[in-house]
């Protein structure tokens, strides 16, 4: 680390406010204090972060910058004295990203904000000019096939154009009632048309241009652009294209849509890209491992679980680079406190998480001993915030010990932290779901959003400057006690599950209960009634089952 970073270290952490002090001196457990001392006092976040994100970059999977991100991965914690390698469990499409530049060159001449989706092929550092074309209504997918050599050597809007780019919440602060239903209907006329117009090709446009950009490719379209904007000022997600040949950008909600515009009302707008890209074929993808080894119960394992992996179209800061940072952190910290370990403690840096959790699953079924004797996993991967709820990951007995140590942390992480009991099963959200599958122990560590979801979660937003640093360190400073804790810990987790379907019947009730009193809203808020998120307090009731890791690439063609 150079000498500035360690001044900005030392720096931060002369102006910590005196309450970290006084929770650290409250700690009865001395290893517990010298964890809070270093986690809070000398944290390595700030520097972690910024090589991470601002020097290495986005880690998108099968690229060279993923790659390079790996190995750096494994010089920082040979560094600190931890074991640590690159297991490779199998090859994906390799791509580099290079610049992109979009312009609008007729009727007027404007440089347009946008990016290459994921994958996308370039222009061979060429200019690319070609009129543009809307993706029409058809009845079936006989017209659209009859259409497609009007859209040869074009660029094609694959996308609607939004009524309206400001967030909603700007809407309902300042729209009147009847202007801001007007504004919903049109916008949900607009969705529903659009899911129709794509459904009657006969194809998908997937996370990006999907099947449908296959065959358009094949009909000799020059490329595509489209649009994928949040609820929130100037974001826009940016996936994936699996063409080959005709290049794919991502527009910003704005300038997307005065192309659209421009092109519905006949003025005959020109694009031009320069885009720098490489398809580099199958490349080997690699999941990071380090190890403390333990001693008298070496076989069982404490493990730390967050996905190395983003999608490329900024830095993938929250999603998941601060859940890397934590869990980095916290292996730094438990080397110096507890170097020897009574369980082993393992971190997994997983790739290829965003194409369907596949290096955590490949890893379950790899080393069988991990999933043997796990005592649990501890996964973070959802954003900046603090880690504010826990629960035992569908296991009684993991709700149990896990009660138990958060009975010995600071009363800081005891009044910060809701605790959900024996809660349920991991489903797919993120890694801990390719542990859960196999009946070991693993949870979630959930965060406080901080806007995740509309401003950074795969967006071009997700940058360094959206991480809350008191937040990350006291994060991976909680993290470091609970492996501790769990490592020390005289008992193993047991592993019976939770009735899912009692908890199934419960919760039906608690629904019919609340649309049975429609005036009691809260109530309504714990059956999650008109919640954006109803799908997540839908309960199970069988148990997750386990999919099998594909080893190269799998096409997400739907």
């Amino acid at each position: 680390m150079r000498m500035n970073a360690w001044f900005i270290v030392a720096t931060a952490a002369l102006l910590l406010p005196a309450a970290a002090s006084a929770q650290g001196s409250a700690i009865d457990s001395p290893v517990l204090k010298r964890i809070w001392s270093i986690g809070m006092d000398s944290s390595w976040t700030e520097p972690l972060s910024h090589a991470l994100f601002d020097s290495l970059g986005p880690r998108l999977t099968g690229s060279p910058d993923q790659h390079r991100a790996n190995d750096w991965l494994v010089r920082m914690y040979k560094s600190w004295g931890i074991d640590a390698r690159n297991e490779q469990y199998g090859t994906w499409r390799g791509w580099r990203r290079g610049y992109s530049h979009i312009d609008l060159v007729a009727p007027r001449v404007r440089s347009l904000e946008g990016t290459m989706l994921g994958w996308s092929p370039g222009t061979h550092k060429k200019d690319l000019t070609a009129s543009t074309i809307i993706l029409p209504h058809f009845n079936d997918s006989t017209e659209f096939v009859a259409w497609l050599p009007q859209a040869k050597g074009k660029l094609v809007l694959v996308a609607p154009a939004q009524p309206t780019c400001r967030p909603m919440e700007d809407w309902a602060q300042s729209a009147t009632p009847e202007s801001k239903a007007r504004m919903d209907s049109l916008r949900a006329a607009i969705t529903a048309e659009w899911r129709e117009r794509i459904h009657n090709t006969g194809y998908s446009l997937a996370l990006g241009t999907g099947s449908l950009g296959i065959r358009m490719e094949q009909a000799g379209v020059a490329g595509f652009l489209t649009s994928r904007p949040k609820d929130a000022w100037g974001t826009i997600e940016i996936f994936e294209t699996y063409d080959t040949k005709a290049p794919a950008v991502a527009l910003s909600c704005e300038d997307y849509g005065l192309v659209y515009r421009l092109t519905a009302d006949n003025d005959h707008p020109k694009v031009r890209l320069n885009l720098d890209a490489d398809l580099l074929g199958e490349q080997p993808v690699f999941n990071t491992i380090a190890t403390i080894p333990g001693t008298s119960k070496a076989n069982e394992y404490v493990m730390l679980s967050a996905h190395f992996d983003s999608w490329d179209g900024s830095s993938g800061a929250t999603d998941n680079g601060t859940g890397t940072v934590t869990m980095m952190e916290a292996m730094r910290i438990l080397k110096m406190v507890d170097p020897h370990p009574t369980r082993t403690i393992l971190v997994g840096h997983w790739s290829a998480e965003e194409e369907g959790l596949v290096g955590s699953r490949a890893f379950t079924e790899d080393h069988p001993e991990v999933i043997k004797g796990l005592q649990v996993l501890m996964n973070q991967d959802n954003g900046t915030g603090r880690i504010v709820r826990v629960g035992g990951g569908g296991f009684p007995d993991a709700a149990a010990h896990l009660q138990r140590w958060i009975d010995s942390l600071p009363q800081v992480y005891k009044d910060q932290l809701q605790f959900g009991g024996a809660g349920l099963p991991g489903g797919g959200g993120s890694d801990n779901a390719s542990f859960v599958c196999w009946g070991a122990p693993a949870i979630e560590l959930g965060s406080l959003p901080w806007n995740y979801f509309n401003y950074t979660w795969h967006t071009n937003r997700d940058t360094y400057d959206k991480i809350v640093f008191d937040d990350l360190r006291s994060n991976a400073t909680l993290v470091a006690m609970l492996a501790y804790l769990a490592a020390e810990d005289p008992t193993t987790v047991g592993r019976e599950r939770v009735d899912l379907v009692a908890l199934a019947a419960q919760r039906q009730a608690l629904v019919d209960s609340a649309k049975a009193n429609p005036a009691d809203t809260a109530l309504a808020r714990r059956a999650g009634l008109n919640s954006p998120f109803a799908r997540y307090f839908r309960v199970p009731t069988t148990w997750p089952a386990c999919e099998k890791a594909p080893r190269t690439t799998n096409p997400r063609l739907q």
